[in-house]
């Protein structure tokens, strides 16, 4: 998608489609014996689509009056088991989810895969039906950053500062700004981000700290597939050889987490040992390998409380490689 706009298309469901089921304020009103209304539970999961903010906002305001609890997950689409995985943990602390499914492009830099990015909106949204979603919002580029947009979110420091930071200038800028925006438009009770990402777990918490949000941000653990390779989106971008190297993320993880239940606390150590395993791949190249404070995400020295072990390698040709995260989290006494 260019910066000028990628144009999703019209929302899945028909306003007639909502009518049919009834007026909003009787749909969601609790029923007589007390308890609330849940189709996901009662075995009949139903879901709206949205672009504008307005019908957002609508919606969501007719929740708050029945009393219900919002949780939000936000995500850029092609759907795995991973963001499922997010729904069903919001799914379980609220009432009502709303997903936002938005590919920003002010989080990708240049000669990143903005363009060939996956967008496959009605297959994301059977997917999300399933897993108990709500009401899923689409928003256009013009709708999140309408014509004149100039305000930016940017973090100083810790812990946007390294790492993801200095391999993708500006990143952190477009996922501050677009989860601030989207906080804003949903006005959640509660949102939920993978772990996988972990830097910009610890940013959004920084963020939600710093401006003084009125919501909970949970992190999930990360979903992998049967041979331990994190689910992405990107791995789609992988062929079979691909593939199979990319295990060697998991593996270096592993080799460390080994090295670290048996007594070794040298971060130093660490690092060699998840750099020797990750070059013994040939279609592996590291960017990083790193031993961090898992909310500030500068270095280590010994190895002691909340720590992250996270990885960043590019797996394939250099001409045509696919860039993968993976990380391994520790509480160390």
């Amino acid at each position: 998608m260019a910066s000028g706009g990628h144009r999703l298309p019209l929302p899945l469901q028909r306003e007639a489609e909502v009518q049919a089921r009834g007026p909003l304020d009787r749909r969601l009103a609790p029923n007589p014996s007390g308890e609330r209304d849940h189709p996901f539970r009662s075995g009949h999961p139903r879901l709206e689509t949205v672009e504008a903010v307005g019908g957002l906002r609508r919606r969501i305001d007719g929740w708050r009056q029945a009393g219900l609890r919002v949780g939000f997950v936000p995500t850029m689409g092609a759907l795995h088991q991973g963001h499922l995985s997010l729904v069903r943990a919001a799914r379980r602390r609220a009432e009502r989810v709303v997903v936002s499914i938005f590919v920003n492009p002010a989080q990708f830099g240049r000669g990143e895969d903005l363009d060939n990015y996956p967008r496959q909106p009605r297959r994301d949204a059977q997917l999300l039906r399933g897993a108990g979603c709500d009401l899923l919002f689409l928003p256009q580029e013009e709708t999140i950053y309408p014509p004149g947009h100039g305000t930016w979110v940017d973090l100083q420091g810790p812990p946007a500062i390294g790492l993801e930071a200095e391999h993708r200038p500006g990143h952190f800028r477009g996922v501050a700004t677009v989860v601030t925006l989207l906080l804003n438009l949903v006005r959640p009770d509660f949102a939920v981000f993978g772990e996988k990402d972990a830097q910009q777990l610890a940013l959004v918490r920084r963020l939600v700290r710093d401006l003084h949000l009125a919501v909970e941000i949970i992190g999930a653990p990360i979903v992998r597939e049967e041979d331990g390779l994190a689910m992405s989106s990107r791995n789609a971008y992988l062929d079979p050889q691909e593939r199979r190297a990319a295990t060697i993320l998991h593996r270096a993880l592993i080799a460390a987490r080994r090295e670290i239940e048996g007594g070794e606390r040298r971060s130093a150590a660490i690092r060699v040992l998840m750099r020797t395993v990750l070059d013994s791949e040939p279609l592996a190249t590291v960017e990083y390998a790193e031993v961090v404070d898992a909310e500030t995400f500068l270095p280590l020295d010994e190895l002691a409380g909340k720590v992250v072990l996270p990885l960043a390698v590019r797996i394939g040709q250099a001409d045509h490689s696919t860039r993968l995260l993976d990380n391994l989290q520790l509480t160390l006494t």
